[in-house]
């Protein structure tokens, strides 16, 4: 039938925000509200209101600069304090190969380059899709490489995201980390491009939002746990 090719692929996408695609097969619903001490908003482009009518809100998220794809029409932002020492919060979000150990929906994740992660790092990091109405099971491969990054303070990635009838053709990834009183506020945004994503912003929009808010609430969680609550 025409265009039934092109509904499946839409549906199975929007099963799966590039920074957790196996969210749906965590143990939380993708849809649950935000970790304690938490904030999040839709982004708009940086002319003005997106096409789902969500504004601008808050400050960008950027690194050396640099921030997400102006142009995309894809985007969410979020954050929370984390009560831990930064030194901790950093190790575990720039210590990729440990991903697996704290984030659910990470199956694996694999550094492409050795020594300390840097500018021009690259990781290839992959997570399964289950349960997905109308797609069989499959497992989303994401390859990012580190385009801006300051020790302690932010890191940028990009990269695209394959799977068995599934793309996303760019994905721009920015996190901050500011030392605040109680803790570290930790602020994330993403942005995706691609065909696929665009056919429904709206849809796309909230899943990627889940997605963000469920790696902060794991980020949060095992700071958290190995940092004893310590900031400094």
């Amino acid at each position: 039938m025409p265009g039934t090719r092109g509904t499946r692929t839409r549906t199975a996408l929007f099963a799966l925000p590039l920074a957790v695609a196996g969210v749906l097969a965590a143990a939380s619903p993708a849809g649950a509200a935000s970790p304690a001490g938490a904030a999040s908003r839709p982004t708009a482009p940086q002319s003005g209101a997106n096409p789902s009518g969500e504004s601008r809100q808050g400050a960008a998220v950027t690194c050396r600069g640099a921030g997400v794809d102006p142009r995309a029409v894809v985007r969410y932002q979020t954050e929370t304090v984390i009560r831990a020492p930064l030194s901790t919060i950093w190790k575990l979000q720039t210590d990729v190969e440990r991903w697996p150990s704290w984030q659910r929906p990470v199956e694996t994740a694999d550094r492409l380059d050795h020594g300390r992660f840097r500018e021009g790092s690259a990781f290839h990091w992959t997570t399964p899709v289950r349960g997905v109405p109308s797609i069989p099971d499959t497992t989303l491969g994401i390859t990012s490489t580190v385009e801006q990054l300051k020790r302690h303070s932010c890191v940028r990635w990009t990269g695209p995201a394959v799977g068995e009838g599934l793309r996303i053709d760019n994905g721009v990834h920015v996190w901050s980390f500011t030392k605040v009183r109680g803790g570290v506020l930790v602020r994330t945004a993403e942005t995706h491009t691609g065909a696929q994503v665009e056919a429904d912003v709206p849809t796309a929009t909230a899943i990627l939002g889940a997605g963000l808010k469920a790696w902060l609430s794991d980020l949060k969680v095992a700071a958290e746990a190995r940092g004893g609550c310590r900031p400094r």
